[in-house]
């Protein structure tokens, strides 16, 4: 037991947590001589590695000198923070990890925060040492002022220290940039020398909680959890103690273990060990699992609740299974929703009656939108509407999420920011200037940060930085938040986009398509420069004469069109408007595409708006 350790790695978002595992790994006692180590080899899927995040927390294991060490990869976005929490329970000790050039950021607030509550013993890392302009010392001072804002207990705040580049493999106890050495063996003597082994008990009968879901297709989804007392095995007949209050009895059909970056089937585990068991196909996180002969659950674990919702549906549009699609109807697209909330507890999908579509809530845009860029890549073919999000009512009061917001932005940008959170209901908690930066932190009604994003790099030249954290309920604020204020150009015409139309009509706004893009009817095909919608054929070709034209060699130079990723595509379209994904493109459209029924029904929603 005194050889075991169980360790998360917490972070804010990009300060190196999946690169520093990585050089774990690399210095430890796991990997065989030949067994070679890409980057960020704990970011099994494609996704994490294009956008550089951890989406999901990953479990390894490394052996050094005697002992064997569970390490945590947790998430470092906001999004993603509720399985930040619940890891604190699986764990005794947490690596916090601060960039040495930037510091405290506001997601390092977060998973302290998190941390501390838990009351797991936290040994600081300060990465990055080998950056240009980078100051341990003051990262290491902001890092102990955070802990004092947090009242951190007494015997948290004489914290250890080490310093490192994640990078280079290089590590040190020393702030020096001279005295980093080769390898991560001050790391890991800290692991082994200041974070206690696992509070357990080896003899008692059975009890391990559920603190994490997976899900196999063998056998259906899993508990993921640290044995808190006594063994598990292999085909063990054991008890359920349910969320409701409520018992139920299985066999343990498979255990998982962990060994380097692989998952190992073994036949039986003690306390202390982290493992993921098989058996009881609706296990819930929070459940916990124990002897048949004395069932006796730990204290339930919190879950966030989601924040935002939108809503799916089976793809409408006149080119519906045209565009590489292989899953369209809605049976695949229920399978596979209901498939992904199997393993993510913080998600939640509705069907809606009589109706092809479904209400699906999550933590933030980026959890909803990561779903949505896996089932493109899977095959699937959907429409998705704008992210809203979920009021509550408590005592008659209609109540909606509120975030804690950070930014910094250059000096010159700091006016337009204001100027645009100004409208979007955000209230001024304080203001930090230097001769460069400006540090601004609001309070801000969660659908004012829907489209936020977006104009944020806009505005900035994407020089600033952003973070934003759910803080609570409060009553709803009144007015139109968030909502796009400029118009858009649709489409009138199916067919092909010619030079000649979009010539014609770009003087009206800003473009989204080439020439040569298939188009349809009620598709967006552009930005108006006015707030109100305008109609367009792009598809109108020159009429054909015998006259020969004085310029008819001349060249129809266009405009470049704004390029809009998937993630603005949801944050730019309003609430009358989807977007279209397919495997191959994503389209903007609006719900009604006749152009004479969506000018009726726009009529209508005026006239009830003036009563």
């Amino acid at each position: 037991m005194n050889k075991l350790r169980n360790v998360a790695i917490i972070a804010h978002v990009d300060h190196g947590k999946t690169t520093l595992v990585n050089q774990l790994l690399r210095c430890s006692d796991t990997l065989r001589d030949n067994e070679k180590l890409q980057d960020r080899a704990m970011d099994s899927n494609d996704i994490e590695r294009e956008r550089g995040i951890t989406i999901l927390a990953k479990t390894t294991s490394v052996k050094y000198k005697d002992y064997k060490i569970n390490i945590l990869d947790t998430p470092g976005h906001a999004d993603f923070g509720g399985e930040v929490e619940r890891i604190m329970h699986m764990v005794d000790g947490c690596l916090l990890l601060v960039d040495a050039f930037e510091g405290t950021m506001p997601q390092t607030r977060f998973v302290l925060k998190k941390a501390l509550e838990a009351h797991v013993k936290p040994v600081v890392i300060i990465n990055k040492v080998d950056r240009p302009n980078a100051n341990p010392k003051k990262a290491v001072d902001e890092v102990l002022q955070l802990f004092m804002e947090l009242d951190a207990p007494e015997d948290l705040l004489d914290f250890k220290v080490a310093y490192t580049s994640a990078l280079n493999g290089t590590s040190s106890l020393d702030p020096a940039l001279s005295t980093q050495k080769p390898g991560m063996e001050a790391i890991f003597d800290l692991i082994i020398n200041e974070i206690p082994e696992p509070e357990v008990n080896l003899e008692g009968p059975l009890q391990v909680q559920a603190a994490l879901l997976d899900y196999n297709d063998y056998v259906g989804r899993m508990g993921i959890g640290r044995i808190q007392r006594g063994k598990i095995k292999v085909g063990q007949s054991v008890t359920c103690s349910r969320v409701d209050g409520t018992t139920t009895n299985f066999k343990i059909l498979k255990l998982i273990g962990y060994s380097g970056l692989k998952k190992v089937e073994i036949e039986e585990a003690e306390a202390g060990d982290i493992v993921a068991f098989a058996g009881l196909t609706d296990i819930n996180v929070g459940e916990t699992v124990c002897d048949s002969t004395n069932v006796e659950p730990l204290p339930l674990l919190h879950i966030d609740e989601p924040t935002l919702q939108m809503t799916f549906g089976t793809n409408s549009s006149p080119f519906a299974g045209k565009d590489g699609g292989k899953f369209l109807t809605a049976r695949q697209i229920e399978d596979r929703l209901f498939k992904e909330k199997e393993k993510d507890v913080s998600l939640r999908v509705n069907r809606v009656p009589n109706k092809e579509a479904w209400v699906v809530s999550g933590r933030g845009e980026l959890h909803l939108g990561i779903l949505i860029e896996t089932m493109r890549r899977e095959g699937y073919e959907i429409e998705v509407s704008r992210p809203e999000v979920i009021v509550k009512e408590v005592d008659g009061i209609k109540m909606e999420p509120y975030e804690d917001l950070s930014i910094e932005v250059p000096n010159e940008y700091v006016g337009d920011i204001m100027t645009s959170l100004g409208s979007r209901d955000a209230e001024l908690i304080n203001m930090d200037a230097n001769d460069v930066n400006t540090k601004i932190n609001y309070v801000i009604p969660s659908r004012g940060l829907i489209g936020f994003v977006t104009n944020f790099l806009t505005l900035t030249r994407g020089y600033g930085i952003i973070a934003h954290t759910y803080k609570e309920y409060r009553p709803i604020a009144q007015g139109k938040i968030g909502e796009r204020q400029i118009g858009v150009l649709v489409a009138t015409q199916t067919g092909q986009a010619t030079p000649y139309a979009i010539e014609h009509v770009e003087d009206r706004g800003v473009m989204f398509i080439l020439p040569g893009v298939q188009v349809y009817e009620g598709m967006i095909v552009g930005e108006n420069k006015y707030d109100t919608d305008l109609s367009v054929n792009v598809c109108l070709t020159k009429n054909l004469t015998n006259q020969r034209s004085s310029n008819k060699d001349q060249t129809v130079v266009l405009k470049t069109p704004r390029k809009l990723t998937l993630e603005a595509c949801l944050d730019y379209i309003n609430s009358d408007e989807l977007v279209e994904i397919t495997p191959k493109s994503f389209r903007m459209r609006k719900r009604i595409l006749n152009d004479a029924e969506r000018k009726k029904w726009q009529a209508k929603q005026k006239a009830l708006e003036n009563n």
